[in-house]
């Protein structure tokens, strides 16, 4: 029989995804009422991975992670998921009409010191049901002093400029 344990915190995070980068720091500021205080920032990477986002969102994508100083409880994960599913629906409704009809994607995820999980709406084989219409997924798992993908981790998220920037948080969160 095992024994319960307290589970590990977790430092939470968004990838923000949009082709106008003055709505990353809007976004922030809406995000952190709610998350706390953001205490890194990744640089802002051109992203043309796919073409999946270029109907709703344009082109010339860019992509900007933002991660928040207060640990998490992993089992907060579809509560912050549901909050920026309904920052994007502000967006999407309150940004100016020359704008793409999605404006910005947000995407909440956690690192810990095993993995980085990332949440979505949408049901796959490898994602696991956390309520609240939401799943999660195990997108890079930590192996050999990196984090390492999955053969079905998104493309972004299996670059050397992510997992670098995973592990450097990682380092941060480890003390090292």
């Amino acid at each position: 029989m095992g024994f319960i344990k307290s589970v590990e915190e977790a430092r939470l995070f968004t990838a923000l995804l949009s082709r106008d980068e003055r709505l990353f720091h809007i976004t922030r500021e809406n995000l952190s009422p709610s998350l706390g205080l953001v205490d890194f920032v990744s640089p802002v990477y051109p992203w043309a991975h796919t073409r999946y986002y270029e109907k709703e969102m344009g082109t010339d994508l860019k992509r900007t992670f933002l991660f928040f100083e207060q640990l998490i409880q992993p089992d907060t994960l579809a509560d912050v998921k549901r909050m920026t599913n309904d920052l994007e629906f502000y967006f999407r409704d309150n940004i100016d009409a020359t704008m793409p009809t999605r404006p910005i994607n947000i995407d909440p995820g956690y690192l810990t010191l095993a993995k980085v999980v990332l949440a979505s709406t949408k049901d796959f084989y490898h994602r696991i049901y956390i309520g609240k219409g939401i799943y999660a997924e195990v997108t890079l798992y930590y192996k050999d002093k990196a984090y390492q993908p999955f053969p079905y981790t998104y493309p972004d998220y299996r670059s050397a400029e992510y997992i670098s920037m995973f592990n450097e948080v990682r380092e941060r969160m480890s003390g090292k």
